[in-house]
């Protein structure tokens, strides 16, 4: 059998999914492919030229252990067993993808996906689940497992597909949008992303702030309260807290507005496309999760004739992206004249398998 699953862009609202807040994912068209077959050997074989590597997975019918963290492979089988699926027999496959690796475009929870949409097919009992329960799934295996600290957006946006806004509190609620967009040019700044130190400062400090301003103000929401409001905080907070704080408050209403686009009759895209903008605005000047060459990039970008564009993912380098339905070659020729790797890429379906 085949299984094949998107990377995902984060539209809007960029590291608020781990603070309660809704996100704007799209899937992309680059993806993970694995081609897999059952065999009489038990254990899990899988060959990943791509990055010159091999996967042998020796199993008894008993859980695994993790040599290393974030052994997707290993906590994915660990999942299953927890849910009741067996396997007798042995599966041996190949992965092929396109996704930039370690970017920010979620190949790794992509190819979690893949992976669980092949685990449940070839097991004893095979099931061909929904989307919906693969990205349940595939987090409980990357974040769960591992007491990781990301959000769902990534299982939901790689495992469903197109676009999505999804919200986590107080319970999950998916919506499936249907936005008429052109293309995207995806751009790799060839940096490592620094995604703890990111996540030290933006989330937890962020979450610090908002348990001292709950002890002042209990009835103070990021969910609700206005910028305006924020105000009240000002002589408590230090220079760098308050820019972060509004910097939040701002990106939520961003997305608001973003929703309102996106679910219009007819797409406004200059207006779509300087939401993105706003966006990655607050994103180098509050969050500071941009870096000097992501933002030339961006510059550049925008000077080719892209209508909006953003950082992508945790930050601190990886990837960003432009919205450029007019001559998105050149705008991915701009963005690698100034050091960036260019990909053309439109919103794509979620993940698919075939026998």
């Amino acid at each position: 059998m085949t299984a094949s699953t998107p990377g995902r862009i984060c539209l809007f609202g960029e590291h608020q999914d781990y603070l309660g807040l809704p996100v704007i994912a799209a899937a992309i068209s680059r993806r993970i492919d694995l081609n897999a077959r059952q065999v009489a050997s038990p254990g899990f074989r899988l060959n990943l030229p791509d990055i010159h590597s091999f996967i042998d997975i020796p199993f008894d019918g008993r859980p695994l252990p993790y040599p290393q963290d974030r052994d997707y492979f290993r906590s994915a089988v660990n999942v299953l067993l927890r849910e009741g699926y067996t396997f007798s027999k042995g599966i041996q496959g190949e992965v092929h993808g396109n996704i930039p690796i370690n970017s920010g475009t979620s190949s790794s929870s992509a190819l979690l996906v893949t992976w669980l949409n092949v685990l449940t097919q070839l097991a004893d009992e095979p099931r061909q689940l929904t989307p919906e329960r693969l990205a349940e799934l595939a987090y409980m295996a990357e974040v769960l497992e591992f007491g990781e600290p990301g959000g769902m957006m990534d299982h939901y946006a790689t495992a469903v597909g197109h676009v999505i806004y999804l919200a986590s509190t107080p319970t999950i609620q998916l919506l499936e949008l249907t936005p008429q967009l052109g293309s995207f040019v995806l751009g790799d700044s060839l940096e490592p992303k620094d995604t703890l130190g990111i996540l030290k400062r933006v989330k937890f400090g962020m979450l610090d702030i908002l348990a001292r301003l709950q002890d002042i103000n209990p009835m103070f929401s990021l969910h609700h309260s206005s910028i305006t409001e924020a105000t009240e905080f000002k002589d408590i907070l230090t220079k760098d807290e308050y820019i972060l704080l509004k910097g939040n408050l701002a990106n939520r209403d961003i997305l608001a507005q973003a929703m309102a686009v996106l679910q219009a009759p007819v797409l406004d895209h200059t207006q779509f496309g300087q939401l993105l903008t706003d966006h990655q605005a607050n994103l180098r000047d509050a969050q500071r999760i941009s870096t000097p060459k992501i933002d030339r990039m961006l510059d550049a970008a925008l000077n080719a004739g892209a209508l909006g564009g953003k950082i992508n993912g945790s930050g601190g380098g990886g990837c960003m992206f432009v919205y450029a339905p007019d001559k998105p070659e050149a705008v991915a020729e701009a963005i690698e004249r100034v050091g960036g790797k260019a990909y053309v890429i439109s919103v794509d379906k979620g993940t698919v398998s075939t026998q």
